[in-house]
């Protein structure tokens, strides 16, 4: 049986402690939802080492939780990163986040992910990439880039989950490596679990909908009672 959960008392107010609260997600949650919840909280300050202890009280949920603090990485500076990172992953491709390139110059750019041993970005453009201000720094950097002789690919996230033979075809082309379709089927088997799809959208409102039957109780016998005799409103005449 779990035992009760920590909490902090802010202005008379009871706050989950942050062990409890991704341990409480990690009961519902895919490892492709978590893994990003864990990198959001490890880069706002949250001891990962604090949330391994937690994980390993042998808790519901510690489990999962452990598994995705295997994965988790505070580099991250986005959720979509962290889940491009974990396809990468999924594809066998080493990947190393917010690599900083440099030239004889200076700075060049942070890339998001390096394709370990090569000169190649794989980035996340989300929707701030689409305002015309961010457009003229991305072609600057663009070209910085290109003359540091360094290669970008952008992927949206409609291209990581619904187009993920594109981000696996061009790391295969970097690598030198054939274009092996299997390797999509790992990813496929994580996406399937998340809240990135609408299957997995429903398995989670399942959780959700069991766990609050649960806490709510059953119904009491006068409200049954009430529910059985309820009839809809009188049709009104004219």
């Amino acid at each position: 049986m779990d035992e009760a959960p920590a909490y902090d008392v802010i202005d008379g107010l009871r706050v989950a402690d942050p062990g409890e609260v991704v341990l409480g997600c990690a009961r519902d949650l895919g490892l492709l939802d978590l893994v990003p919840l864990l990198d959001s909280a490890a880069r706002s300050g949250v001891d990962l080492d604090a949330l391994r202890t937690t994980a390993g009280s042998g808790r519901h949920g510690g489990a999962a939780l452990r598994r995705a603090l295997t994965l988790a990485d505070p580099r991250a500076e986005s959720p979509w990163e962290t889940v491009l990172r974990l396809q990468h992953q999924t594809f066998e491709v080493e990947v190393v986040p917010q690599l900083v390139v440099e030239d004889a110059r200076g700075f060049v750019a942070r890339g998001d992910l390096w394709i370990a041993g090569t000169r190649t970005l794989q980035e996340y453009d989300g929707a701030v990439h689409r305002t015309r201000a961010q457009q003229r720094e991305d072609l600057r950097r663009q070209r910085r880039l290109n003359e540091a002789g360094w290669t970008r690919n952008g992927y949206t996230s409609v291209d990581v989950v619904a187009r993920p033979h594109l981000v696996l075809r061009d790391a295969d082309r970097v690598l030198g490596r054939p274009y092996e379709r299997t390797r999509i089927d790992a990813w496929r088997a994580l996406l399937r679990g998340s809240s990135l799809t609408a299957p997995g959208q429903v398995r989670l409102l399942k959780r959700w909908r069991t766990r609050l039957r649960l806490w709510r109780g059953p119904p009491s016998p006068a409200g049954r009672a009430g529910r059985r005799g309820r009839t809809s409103a009188p049709t009104a005449r004219s």
